[in-house]
């Protein structure tokens, strides 16, 4: 098998361990996970939680050696792919696009230390 087959393979593990100790992060605070890496038509959300006031958290999760560097990873049109499959997942909820969210980036560096910020996309 080649190296570029090690390194993606290495890469995907590495996303799936920094998922779940993001998850762990929001667990810890009082949220619930609801879904893991949920896909929808327009593309797929890496977690989506309940909070303690009921409000909804989509998620992104982005890996990198520092925070500065896993947050240059989110490109504008990455987030706005985030906001359709999220926009997407609430229609399938009681109160639809009214219900209470919104959007976290949670930044993971080399250590495996977290960063959350939360209502990342306001601006988007």
């Amino acid at each position: 098998m080649s190296a570029k087959f090690f390194r993606s393979q290495t890469g995907f593990h590495a996303g799936l361990s920094a998922e779940a100790s993001v998850a762990r992060d929001y667990e810890r605070r009082g949220y619930r996970i609801l879904h893991r890496r949920w896909r929808g038509q327009s593309g797929e959300v890496d977690l989506i939680a309940v909070g303690p006031r009921h409000e909804m958290a989509f998620v992104e999760v982005k890996k990198s050696r520092s925070f500065d560097h896993a947050a240059q990873r989110l490109a504008g049109r990455q987030a706005r792919r985030i906001c359709r499959a999220a926009e997407e997942f609430l229609e399938t909820q009681p109160m639809g696009t009214l219900t209470d969210s919104r959007f976290d980036v949670a930044l993971v560096d080399a250590s495996g230390a977290t960063q959350i910020i939360e209502n990342a996309f306001q601006a988007l």
